[in-house]
């Protein structure tokens, strides 16, 4: 928007500059931060497992552990529970913490001037959908080998392709189409949903400074965490539809 209207919302992230001919985005920058911030946090708390655990750990391992019931019961086996589990805790963590780092003060308001713009040196990370997209691409690429791995090569792509009447055809482009369109809807969903509350909370700070954005910012604040979850949780939904036999899928 433009310098006299007083808001700051550019759609595409910031560069910051360029390291061996790489741009580094304000929100490149946030990602990095984020995943060092999990990093140290997973070391230090490995550091202090112990065999009888204290408060914390009991609680991180009760939580731990109903998330990998779940799934177990999603998937209905244990086994495949256990070999995704890293993935959607990993997923839902990520987006979670980066979520939420976006209202730690400072980001989005410190930065500098370049031209007649200002810069933030720091952006939340689904507000940019490069970033938003290479999840997608991520949770796409694991649900499709997934399903080929357990049902085969050719019994995944019947699902899709079926001579077996012309109804089934059309029905099986129409999955095609629709399993593609999870690119799509996977990635503009959580960037809509984090990008719309930045503008939200600019605009507010902007018209109602004192009153508006604290009820705003706590309202994003759970947005945050919910679209972690349902990212998470579409991954794990979508992973079960693809390792479910054709003939139960119809019917489902």
């Amino acid at each position: 928007m433009s310098e006299h209207a007083g808001i700051h919302v550019v759609l595409k992230a910031e560069e910051l500059g360029h390291v061996f001919g790489f741009p580094i985005t304000n929100s490149f920058l946030m990602t990095v931060i984020t995943t060092v911030l999990l990093l140290g946090l997973a070391f230090l708390f490995s550091r202090k497992l112990m065999l009888i655990p204290g408060k914390l750990q009991a609680g991180v391992e009760w939580l731990f552990e109903g998330v990998l019931n779940y799934m177990s019961e999603t998937l209905e086996s244990e086994k495949l529970a256990r070999k995704f589990f890293p993935l959607i805790m990993t997923i839902f963590l990520f987006l979670l913490v980066a979520n939420e780092l976006a209202f730690v003060p400072g980001v989005g308001s410190i930065g500098f001037t370049h031209g007649d713009g200002f810069i933030p040196l720091l952006r939340a990370p689904a507000a940019d959908l490069n970033m938003t997209l290479a999840l997608a691409v991520i949770a796409f690429l694991t649900i499709e080998i997934t399903g080929v791995i357990i049902l085969g090569f050719f019994k995944y792509a019947g699902k899709y392709v079926n001579f077996s009447s012309p109804v089934n055809f059309v029905v099986g482009i129409i999955e095609l189409i629709s399993n593609i369109g999870r690119l799509i809807s996977f990635s503009f969903r959580l960037f809509g949903n984090i990008f719309a509350g930045e503008v939200m909370i600019a605009v507010a700070m902007f018209f109602v400074a004192y009153l508006l954005p604290v009820p705003l910012m706590a309202f994003e604040v759970f947005v945050g965490f919910i679209q972690a979850v349902v990212f998470s949780m579409l991954t794990l939904f979508f992973i079960k539809l693809s390792i479910m036999d054709p003939h139960g899928d119809e019917a489902h």
